[in-house]
């Protein structure tokens, strides 16, 4: 009998519920043990758009002088950019994928589709395919996108297709984007940032 599928399988899931279980490194800071300095970029952050001090910025408070600063350029790539809806959260998800980053996945699957991204394009991502059905814009994205993860930089017909369909300023705002949740799902990897209570990971394990 060939035992090597269900070992595979086997492996897969203690890799998935080790990432569920595995314990929360940096957990929120009780109000009463902040600094000054953490209060006020707490304080900075309730303040705009996103209403709440989760997920990423509950490890960033440790570093109050880096969170303030760039959460408030998360706060222009993610409100504020000119990208529509579909494509910012296309780009968000290709980025946790690629750090299988469970809690950045989790909570943008839900505003990728209301956005307007076809299940079967987020279906493709979690399994790190290329998705068939993409949308126009999303494909040049995803070429991008891709192409930078992947090595490190982008050719010139890629470059061309995005500063046509986004301008100079978009292929800017695209690698920031990248970046910038980059930037939190290393944060958030180094954290074990856990999911909500009772969510499983939506992501399985890359294999090595």
């Amino acid at each position: 009998m060939n035992f090597t599928p269900i070992a595979l399988a086997a492996s897969t899931l203690l890799l998935v519920l080790g990432s569920a279980v595995a314990q929360d490194r940096m957990p929120p800071i009780p109000q009463d043990k902040m600094t000054e300095a953490q209060k006020k970029a707490a304080q900075d952050l309730i303040a705009g758009p996103r209403g709440d001090l989760i997920g990423p910025f509950i490890p960033l408070l440790r570093s109050p002088d880096l969170m303030t600063p760039l959460q408030k350029t998360g706060e222009y790539l993610r409100f504020h950019s000119k990208f529509a809806g579909n494509v910012r959260e296309f780009i968000i998800l290709l980025t946790a994928r690629q750090w299988t980053q469970q809690f950045e996945f989790n909570a943008h699957e839900p505003l990728a589709l209301k956005a307007g991204v076809k299940p079967e394009t987020i279906a493709a991502i979690k399994q790190g395919r290329r998705p068939t059905a993409m949308a126009a814009e999303e494909e040049v994205a995803y070429e991008f996108i891709s192409e930078l993860q992947q090595h490190r930089s982008v050719s010139d017909d890629t470059y061309a297709r995005a500063v046509k369909t986004f301008g100079e300023q978009g292929a800017v705002d695209m690698a920031g984007l990248c970046g910038y949740y980059t930037t939190l799902a290393m944060i958030m990897n180094v954290a074990r940032t856990p999911l909500p209570p009772g969510v499983p990971p939506p992501l399985a394990p890359f294999p090595h």
